[in-house]
């Protein structure tokens, strides 16, 4: 099996380098973690993408919270400039009103974005908003057949992993089945000790965000964080 998945949230070419140095093995892109990650500019994409050889996951999202509101039509102008500009992968999601996907959301944005099959197919993670959904279970069987989907971002629980923690080994116990062909990513508080007890239940992707970054939001990633976790990841995998 290859080594674990580390992805690192940047929101400028310093912080994809730092995040590459320490050991990242891909970056999330983003903007505006006041409204906890919003669509960054084409402008950014290409200045990070000139500045590391990491894949970047760029996120679609234009406010905060999981409904697409006004702005759906503008946030699919900038997921189509960002795909011309070289993105071919993203992080998007988004619920209903009564806690369901909104499949039509989903759909249509990942099909600007070139997710239709294909050689050239784009990839997407559905992130966060599968811990805020009515019916996590239902949710997965909807998107099972939409191109590109590759990856939950979840933590189990709108709380964070703490809280999470027995329904990300649960779903992990079902990898393979219909609609969990996509792996699990866990994030949002997830901790380094966490980690013995994810990965002996088969999770191998990881992501963090103010755990890279000692200083705080206001302050940029740091390698030595990063690295800190890379060698964790790396440690063999706990025996049960």
């Amino acid at each position: 099996m290859s080594r674990p998945l580390l992805e690192v949230i940047a929101l400028t070419p310093a912080d994809a380098i730092a995040a590459q140095a320490g050991g990242a093995d891909r970056l999330e892109l983003v903007t505006d973690m006041a409204a906890d990650g919003l669509t960054p500019s084409r402008e950014t994409f290409a200045a990070v993408r000139s500045a590391v050889d990491l894949p970047v996951r760029v996120m679609l999202r234009a406010s905060d919270g999981f409904a697409t509101g006004n702005a759906f039509d503008a946030l699919c102008e900038a997921a189509a400039a960002l795909h011309s500009e070289g993105a071919d992968e993203f992080v998007l999601g988004f619920l209903a009103d009564d806690g369901g996907v909104d499949l039509a959301a989903v759909t249509a944005l990942t099909e600007v974005v070139g997710a239709g099959g294909g050689v050239d197919e784009s990839r997407w993670t559905f992130h966060r908003a599968i811990d805020r959904a009515a019916d996590r279970d239902g949710l997965r069987k909807l998107l099972a057949d939409i191109p590109g989907l590759d990856t939950y971002l979840t933590a189990g629980s709108a709380r964070g992993v703490d809280d999470g923690l027995p329904t990300l080994l649960a779903e992990a116990e079902r990898a393979g089945a219909p609609g969990y062909e996509a792996r699990i990513m866990a994030g949002g508080g997830l901790r380094l000790d966490h980690l013995p007890t994810l990965r002996a239940a088969g999770v191998n992707a990881f992501h963090i965000g103010g755990a890279a970054r000692p200083g705080g939001w206001s302050g940029p990633v740091d390698a030595i964080a990063v690295g800190q976790w890379r060698t964790a990841l790396d440690a063999p995998v706990p025996v049960a």
